[in-house]
């Protein structure tokens, strides 16, 4: 007899895994192969970029010249397979709380806490009873697979809104020093709207502030680097 499971994890399938793991290093394997080969071809052509560490390369004979470069493609494949895989978001579902990893980070939602969950775009959103977002993560699933975001949550209890958020109609646009907003309000929002194109260092502190935010009773989400607020 088969009954609800114990946890669901959204992220990469097995499947995905076996890709990233197998193809990411067989291909630094391969190009590890033939880049004393290709150093050989491209030594002296000054239109091939990096020329100095390919005329270095090219004047190296010998097995172990082929040796070292296909270990560092495997060890690079390796490296760059499992940064793929911490970047993108696992979501950890089970009857007692919804866990979001990501970057070896991880915030836990106790599911006493949720009234709500549903899917704002791309993100899974998660409030309270008081409309208040206990977290807002945007999650790595292709479209076809977004409904089983919906089947996981169902499946360990959750409510789920079909519609999206129940509070959709009152967000409003951030505008400078818009007077519906306190003065502090105001000054996190202005600072954010400074982090959108920051990169990594951005992205940091734009969840910082949204926690901010919601110390003082505002909700924000972002849509095309422009933020969208309401009170909680």
């Amino acid at each position: 007899m088969t009954g609800t499971p114990e946890r669901t994890v959204i992220g990469h399938s097995t499947g995905e895994k076996v890709l990233l793991f197998g193809g990411l290093p067989l291909l630094g394997l391969v190009l590890g192969f033939f880049l004393p080969r290709f150093a050989d071809w491209a030594a002296g052509r000054q239109w091939v970029p990096f020329q100095g560490p390919v005329r270095l390369i090219s004047q190296w004979n010998g097995w172990w010249v082929v040796a070292i470069c296909v270990a560092v493609g495997l060890i690079g494949g390796v490296v760059l397979a499992a940064m793929a895989l911490d970047d993108t978001l696992k979501v950890t579902i089970s009857s007692h709380s919804v866990d979001f990893s990501k970057n070896q980070k991880t915030v836990t939602v106790p599911r006493s806490k949720v009234s709500v969950a549903f899917l704002d775009g791309k993100e899974i959103v998660l409030q309270d009873a008081t409309s208040r977002e206990l977290a807002r993560e945007k999650h790595d699933q292709l479209k076809s697979e977004a409904p089983n975001i919906a089947v996981a949550f169902r499946t360990h209890g959750y409510p789920w809104s079909d519609a999206g958020d129940p509070h959709a109609s009152e967000f409003r646009r951030w505008i400078e020093d818009d007077p519906d907003l306190p003065p502090a309000a105001n000054a996190v929002l202005k600072v954010r709207s400074k982090a959108f194109g920051d990169g990594d260092k951005g992205k940091a502190d734009l969840r910082e502030l949204r926690g901010e935010l919601a110390n003082l009773g505002i909700t924000v989400k972002d849509r095309d680097k422009k933020q969208y607020w309401r009170a909680c």
